[in-house]
């Protein structure tokens, strides 16, 4: 059924929302996928905080109009559907790489990360990053390491000093 005008400037309304506030757009290939995969991969998405969508390329290109998603406009052509990243983009990624490796229905393009442009092999790249939580607790390990060193340099004066003590006290007592 087609659309009316009113439903497709809707749509383009609605996705262009959506590209404004979006961490990562990620373009996809899609063929012979039933209902049960598309709700599968929806469902998965929707866990990591993304969405999957499908419409015209026309509509795809009018939405990402003066977003950061614009600079993918010459890769809409053919049966497309993309995946929105709105908080953790590598969460996202990880899903997808991970459903596409499992079904041979979808495959992935390429993408924009925080107006980049990125090919397939960039979207794999990304979904091998560690997630945010993880890279934060990284960041904060490291930010400790010199922190940590400096107390058990420190603390080891003293306990050398007790060390040697307790060597005069064993020596004098035997």
């Amino acid at each position: 059924m087609a659309l009316t005008r009113a439903q497709k400037e809707e749509v383009v309304k609605d996705l262009h929302e959506k590209f404004e506030r979006c961490q990562s757009v990620i373009l996809t290939k899609f063929s012979k996928m039933t209902v049960a995969q598309s709700s599968e991969l929806r469902k998965k998405l929707r866990d990591s905080g993304g969405e999957f969508k499908v419409s015209k390329n026309t509509l795809f290109k009018i939405a990402a109009k003066d977003t950061p998603v614009e600079v993918m406009n010459e890769q809409f052509v053919g049966q497309n559907a993309v995946v929105i990243a709105y908080e953790d983009p590598v969460a996202v990624a990880k899903v997808l790489v991970e459903f596409a490796k499992e079904n041979e229905v979808i495959t992935i393009e390429g993408g924009v990360l925080n107006g980049k442009l990125m090919d397939a092999k960039g979207v794999e790249s990304l979904s091998k990053l560690p997630t945010k939580e993880v890279l934060i607790a990284q960041l904060l390990s490291v930010m400790l390491g010199p922190h940590r060193g400096l107390v058990q340099v420190l603390a080891g004066v003293p306990r050398k000093f007790l060390y040697a003590l307790n060597a005069i006290k064993d020596q004098k007592e035997s």
